[in-house]
């Protein structure tokens, strides 16, 4: 009878292992350093940052932004409300990561009333990162995504290091030779590029990858839409030596190499491409000192010219 028992002991502790749930895990949208453990029937969307139930309406965005952004999303949320918000109330709020500043409320929208959700927290990880989540839930929705199920959300809110291999994934380029360089910083338009033991631009030589749109479709109008982005670079005293078009991955490109100062003082050089199509364009910005320059500019040409466009 006791060898019965134990059996049957045994086999009701494996049914219930099977059919207890798995502990939840944070999801994480791609690329971003925010995740948390989403309710219902909640998915990463393909249209924003963050999750949603198309069926529902049910909306949560996540910005992954610098820490320095954290005092104005403070302000701004704390403002006076606008037209068709109703019932904010702001609380201190605490969940996996840290501590934050929740604010709830509701709000009309095309005749249809929205519960919001805002949580404004930083990272105790990370000091570069200040994160914005929003969940909006419609009326309809409410008995899914109740109150206190997006609390338990929002409870679950974690933060991991930046997915460096996520991030350049998204961008719509490929870096296919990094020449020695290091990425340290991914950006949703581009990446920046450096080498040595640290992340202070001003000892070290570094490359700017990204894309932009407002391109001249002209070729006579390229060589001053050049010079103004060169300008937009976080240098001073520029003296151009040489300005030229030329083709770049088989696209018209254009070419400015100068003389600048850094942000302290400096002495650095520069070399400047851009290749456009249509009013697109790629831009390439190596920065390093006099030095080793010739060195130095071969690379960054050797990470031009390993660019793909997606």
């Amino acid at each position: 009878m006791s060898r019965l028992f134990l059996a049957c002991l045994v086999a009701a502790c494996a049914a219930i292992a099977l059919l207890a749930p798995a502990c939840a895990e944070p999801q994480f949208p791609p690329g971003l350093r925010i995740g948390l453990e989403p309710p219902g029937n909640l998915k990463p969307s393909i249209r924003f940052s963050g999750f949603e139930d198309a069926d529902r309406k049910v909306a949560v965005t996540i910005l992954d932004l610098p820490a320095a952004a954290y005092s104005e999303l403070e302000r701004t949320a704390t403002a006076t409300p606008q037209a068709g918000n109703a019932q904010i109330k702001r609380e201190d709020f605490s969940f996996h990561g840290g501590n934050g500043l929740l604010f709830t409320g509701r709000a009309r929208v095309n005749g249809v009333t929205l519960h919001k959700w805002i949580l404004l927290a930083t990272s105790a990880a990370d000091k570069d990162l200040t994160t914005m989540i929003n969940i909006e839930v419609p009326e309809s929705a409410l008995s899914i995504y109740s109150d206190a199920v997006v609390r338990e959300a929002l409870a679950s809110v974690t933060f991991r290091p930046a997915p460096i291999d996520e991030q350049l994934g998204l961008l719509p380029f490929k870096l296919g030779e990094p020449a020695g360089f290091r990425v340290i910083k991914v950006f949703p338009d581009g990446v920046l590029l450096t080498e040595g033991p640290g992340d202070d631009l001003s000892q070290q030589p570094y490359v700017i990858v990204s894309v932009g749109r407002g391109a001249p479709e002209q070729p006579d109008d390229r060589p001053r839409f050049a010079r103004d982005l060169l300008s937009s670079a976080p240098l001073r005293a520029f003296a151009v030596q040489s300005a030229d078009a030329m083709r770049i991955g088989g696209a018209p490109g254009f070419e400015i190499r100068a003389r600048a100062e850094g942000a302290k003082g400096e002495p650095v050089m520069v070399a400047q491409w851009l290749r456009f199509s249509g009013s697109n364009y790629l831009r390439i910005v190596g920065i390093g000192p006099k030095d080793n320059w010739d060195a130095l500019f071969t690379r960054f040409r050797a990470v031009r010219d390993g660019i793909e466009i997606r």
